[in-house]
């Protein structure tokens, strides 16, 4: 997956996708007093990145994004549906394919002082993964080190290689995680919040590290994130995630720019944005600002039909309704009744509301 650095990769609007979720579920059984309960933390998934891309997967905390990463990449086993590479399903029972998708497939943690064995140098951090996926001889595997480093832009790479992690910055770190992940050679990175741990002043240069990766050598990786912001200036598409379902998503500047779901209109009025502050556009009295106090702010995390997902019956049938429904302020009767489909809102722009179908 390596290029020169004269060279650039650029995804065509039609590429194929690489990595795929197909109905994908995953139920957690609860405990105490909700025994007998499950949790549908990811219901029914639908997901496809292209080769090539950045996908921004946004929603808030509990709303089921890290839980679908560690689907794809195979932390967690799904309670149904299908995870495809390449147009291929990958059986994760077996474990030569398991084997197979990690080499292809990697993470990049949210915390990288935790994902990181502060007891070692990165010289051996960086080895085992090295060593894991085929790298022979120890000449070789230096070079190989020092060229990852590099590719980070940990320059020059002897002056980091034999570096703790509590000897490096934020930024330093998170860069020597991402060396991590891209020494197995994958195809897809699955960043989880890769830069909500670090300072303001270091997350773009982080992000344009990312930027650079898709650009250069045709990477393609799924952006996980609560700052729809950010995501905006990342990704080429955004998906929008509430409760384990998927409720809107398209071209990164459409849905940013034109938001359909109320939910998603929610995270862009509770998103710092200069332009929205210089044109006087924020404040109290706005659409905006009427959306969030309507909808009770963006974090409900003691509310179990909010975003930490809904309990439902030992037998997993399907949740009727909107999960958004208790908390929009649009809400009508239907939605009580059952989940809109995907309505079509243009230029591959779509939304799951049924303001919209």
């Amino acid at each position: 997956m390596t290029a020169t650095a004269n060279d650039t990769y650029k995804a065509p609007d039609t590429a194929p996708p690489i990595l795929e979720a197909v109905g994908l579920t995953r139920h957690i059984p609860m405990h105490g007093r909700r025994h007998g309960q499950v949790v549908r933390a990811v219901d029914g998934v639908d997901l496809a990145l292209r080769r090539g891309q950045i996908l921004a997967l946004v929603g808030q905390s509990g709303s089921g994004k890290s839980t679908l990463a560690r689907l794809l990449a195979l932390g967690d086993r799904p309670t149904s549906g299908e995870i495809r590479f390449d147009g291929r399903p990958v059986n994760a029972e077996r474990r030569r394919d398991r084997r197979r998708h990690y080499g292809h497939v990697q993470m990049i943690m949210q915390d990288p002082f935790a994902s990181l064995n502060r007891l070692h140098r990165l010289r051996y951090i960086l080895s085992r993964p090295l060593r894991n996926f085929g790298t022979p001889g120890a000449a070789e595997l230096e070079a190989r080190i020092i060229e990852l480093l590099e590719r980070v832009n940990l320059t020059p790479g002897r002056e980091f290689i034999d570096k703790y992690p509590h000897e490096l910055s934020g930024g330093q770190r998170q860069r020597a995680a991402v060396a991590r992940a891209l020494a197995a050679d994958p195809s897809v990175l699955l960043g989880d919040e890769p830069v909500s741990m670090l300072d303001v002043s270091i997350r773009l240069d982080i992000l344009n590290l990312l930027t650079e990766l898709r650009d250069r050598d045709g990477l393609s990786m799924l952006y996980i994130t609560h700052d729809i912001a950010s995501a905006r200036h990342v990704a080429d598409e955004v998906v929008v995630m509430f409760s384990g379902h998927l409720v809107e998503g398209g071209p990164a500047e459409a849905v940013t720019q034109n938001a359909k779901h109320p939910y998603t209109q929610l995270l862009l009025a509770a998103s710092p944005d200069p332009d929205r502050l210089l044109s006087g556009e924020a404040g109290t009295g706005t659409a905006a600002a009427s959306l969030a106090a309507a909808a009770g702010g963006p974090d409900a995390d003691d509310d179990p039909d909010s975003a930490a997902g809904s309990a439902t019956g030992a037998d997993g049938g399907t949740e009727a309704g909107c999960p958004f429904r208790a908390r929009c302020p649009h809400a009508q009767a239907i939605c009580a009744e059952r989940m809109p489909e995907a309505a079509d809102a243009g230029s591959g722009h779509w939304v799951r509301c049924w303001l919209h179908t």
